[in-house]
């Protein structure tokens, strides 16, 4: 016959019980409300057969499904990633639009994310959207693009240039172009914001010709910089980016990806001047606005540091000094005018004149 269990193990149980009891109620609570996703299976026993762990969270809302493009899977290159879709407003004239880059550390997601929150409001305000594929960093990587990053960056420009070129059968306004996108995609909008036209007037492609320049750029979360010097001096836990350059973690050396991307900074300063936003601000820019979901604190490691505000505040400022417009928007920020993307996105590219 089993021996009555020790006090230690009488204890344990009893929390057990109380642990047990608490995530019950929980999960009523979440049934009364129709939150809980998946049903605990019925019938004895239920309760140890499907343990429920403390941080669950209710499933979040499913989002609405997106209206049907107008056209979808554009091609404006030969890669099977150089694809668009597009929206079309309905407008008696030139439409402005929306060029969205979704994001994913330029390694992962689709044309869609990221975008059911503007999509409808773009359109409701005579705006009209496209959202581009590109090569991520491994494609690129396999083309023998160098640095990897120009792959996705090369692509955004070369689908915007194609976008122009179809602004007399698409029915748009060539000048309003905006972009906006969220993390790598929103690196990607401000590095398109920033650097000099790369129209090539004098080539034989009709599409080279078109103007890579945008009227306003709308961003969530952006990395503003991609000089790991900078990074690890606004926040210093910084661990993004070497990706983007080729820097690999490496256990020989007991280095990790960023590290080495460090390490190597003066190897590959001439791409950072290519491909940092920060790095190609000048005072002839667009105007740019960006949110952040938590505050700033310069110096300090931060919770999330690919995401942090930090990096608005250090471009803001120095768009600041070069007479570039730039909004900054997070938690207890001064001087917001717009409250979200959508409403600057819809004032500045239905503006009257000015930018």
């Amino acid at each position: 016959m089993p021996s009555a269990p020790g006090p230690a193990k009488w204890a344990q149980g009893k929390k057990y019980e109380r642990e047990t009891e608490m995530k019950l109620q929980r999960i009523a609570r979440w049934m009364l409300t129709g939150t809980l996703a998946v049903l605990l299976p019925l019938g004895a026993g239920a309760a140890e057969a499907t343990p429920v762990k403390k941080d669950a969270k209710p499933a979040k809302p499913a989002q609405p499904a997106l209206p049907k493009p107008t056209l979808e899977d554009v091609a404006y290159g030969k890669h099977p990633k150089q694809v668009l879709n597009f929206w079309k407003a309905e407008s008696s004239t030139p439409t402005p639009l929306l060029f969205f880059i979704y994001g994913g550390g330029w390694t992962g997601g689709n044309r869609t994310s990221g975008l059911g929150g503007l999509l409808p409001e773009m359109l409701k305000n005579g705006i009209s959207v496209v959202s581009i594929e590109y090569r991520f960093i491994s494609e690129a990587t396999a083309d023998k693009i160098v640095p990897p990053v120009k792959g996705p960056l090369s692509d955004a420009a070369r689908a915007l240039q194609f976008v122009r070129s179809k602004a007399g059968e698409w029915n748009l306004d060539k000048a309003r172009i905006g972009a906006s996108g969220g993390s790598a995609g929103a690196c990607s909008s401000l590095w398109l914001a920033f650097h000099p036209d790369l129209a090539d007037p004098q080539s034989a492609d009709p599409v080279a010709r078109e103007s890579t320049r945008l009227w306003c750029a709308a961003v969530s979360s952006p990395q503003t910089t991609l000089d790991p010097q900078q990074m690890k001096e606004w926040t210093p836990n910084s661990s993004y980016g070497g990706h983007a350059f080729g820097f690999t973690a490496s256990k020989e050396k007991k280095l990790s990806s960023f590290e080495g991307f460090l390490a190597g900074r003066e190897k590959i300063l001439p791409w950072i001047a290519e491909y940092s936003p920060y790095a190609l601000v000048s005072a002839d820019d667009p105007p740019v606005y960006m949110n952040f979901g938590a505050p700033p604190a310069l110096g300090q490691p931060q919770k999330d540091p690919t995401h942090t505000s930090n990096f608005g505040v250090k471009l803001q400022e120095h768009c600041k000094a070069l007479g570039v417009p730039c909004e900054l928007v997070y938690p207890g920020a001064p001087d917001v005018q717009h409250p979200s993307i959508a409403a600057y996105l819809v004032a500045k590219l239905k503006a009257p004149t000015q930018r």
